[in-house]
């Protein structure tokens, strides 16, 4: 199979699809494989490195879409990528489809079979390609926090951790998943006052019995919500329905009981945020105030740490990029049902429920479409 990695063009986006380890696996494999020139130059991967590992390089992206089978990048392809994608090309990355459906409808137009990373599922319902990514973010989402909550960056001026006689930061996270749970251990670390609310007993009592003393756990319903946003000084939105968009858990009337110049991370925010008042920013330009919160919500966090993000990424991705490649997807997916559901799009179909659902379109099984 002929495989194409273009360079990622989305607002301070340093991450690659292929690092050249994973080129020269998928060369083992009997391959071929494209590489738009610079693409590996925020991970310090040169155009010279990926040659030896024996891709062949080409100018600009174009040659990538029109002509390889499979492409493979980081995050949803941009409107000026989504209309070189064509009918019976393979696309494998990020889409995070139901808060976008301007992508959507050009997925679907294009006629391109998406396999998006964030639903691809492992043992028990995982998500092992999001997880990295995940763990990423939730220790950013902290490190972050910490900055926007700095007087030069409009926050209340308080640091996490406190010093001796003088209380520390109250951090608030919302979902004790995989970026709620490195949140917690990042914002613990720095000595913070932590709280993390889930609605699960059994998420709740895995985390008290990790954090001890260290961080509190509550239930998640409304009135403890409340309660734990309006003390906090940092809020992590940490929240995630595998495919459908993120709930608005946090309304703009709560926003009227929090500390002026508190500050609000939504980790969320690639499946439409988890805060009422949220809305995608980037590294360029990354915070934003609203009724006196500072509001941190950049859509590709992992991306300012793209040496970290593309191997932890390329860890999980290349076993299934192989599959792919080797068996052809429609064998590939037919043979493994946790790939299976990383299908969200094909040939003009949604294939995954929740982004139909939320979107308002027909939806095709991922099984009526490997059946034909």
């Amino acid at each position: 199979m002929r495989i194409g990695c273009p360079r990622e063009i989305k607002n301070h986006e340093y991450r690659v699809g292929l690092t050249p380890e994973s080129v020269h696996e998928l060369i083992a494999h009997g391959h071929e494989v494209w590489i738009e020139s610079g693409a590996g130059l925020g991970i310090d991967a040169k155009d010279t490195d990926y040659v030896e590992a024996g891709a062949k390089i080409v100018d600009g992206p174009d040659p990538i879409f029109a002509e390889c089978e499979m492409v493979v990048k980081v995050k949803e392809p941009q409107a000026r990528e989504r209309a070189k994608l064509r009918e019976g090309q393979v696309l494998y990355t990020y889409l995070h489809l139901a808060p976008d459906p301007d992508q959507t409808a050009d997925l679907v137009k294009s006629g391109v079979t998406g396999i998006a990373y964030e639903t691809v599922t492992g043992p028990g319902g995982t998500l092992p390609l999001l997880k990295p990514m995940s763990q990423v973010a939730g220790r950013m989402s902290i490190q972050a926090g910490a900055t926007a909550l700095e007087k030069a960056h409009g926050g209340r001026g308080v640091l996490l951790g406190g010093v001796p006689g003088v209380m520390p930061g109250k951090v608030t996270v919302i979902g004790g998943g995989v970026v709620g749970w490195n949140a917690a251990q990042m914002a613990v670390g720095l000595g913070a006052d932590v709280t993390i609310l889930d609605r699960s007993p059994e998420q709740l009592e895995r985390l008290g019995m990790y954090f001890e003393s260290r961080a509190k756990t509550r239930f998640s319903n409304k009135a403890n919500l409340a309660e734990a946003v309006c003390e906090a000084d940092l809020v992590i939105g940490a929240v995630l329905i595998p495919g459908a968009a993120a709930p608005k858990l946090v309304s703009r009337d709560m926003l009227s009981s929090m500390k002026k110049g508190a500050v609000l991370v939504d980790v969320a925010i690639d499946q439409g945020g988890c805060f009422e008042t949220s809305h995608a920013t980037t590294h360029a330009d990354p915070t934003y105030v609203v009724d006196g919160i500072v509001h941190y919500c950049v859509a590709n966090m992992p991306g300012a740490v793209a040496r970290t993000s593309t191997y932890a990424l390329n860890n999980v991705t290349l076993p299934h990029a192989l599959s792919i490649a080797d068996m052809g997807w429609k064998a590939a997916l037919r043979a493994n049902a946790d790939l299976a559901a990383g299908l969200n799009v094909h040939a003009g179909k949604v294939t995954f429920g929740a982004v139909a659902q939320e979107l308002g379109y027909d939806h095709t099984p991922v099984e009526a479409v490997l059946a034909d």
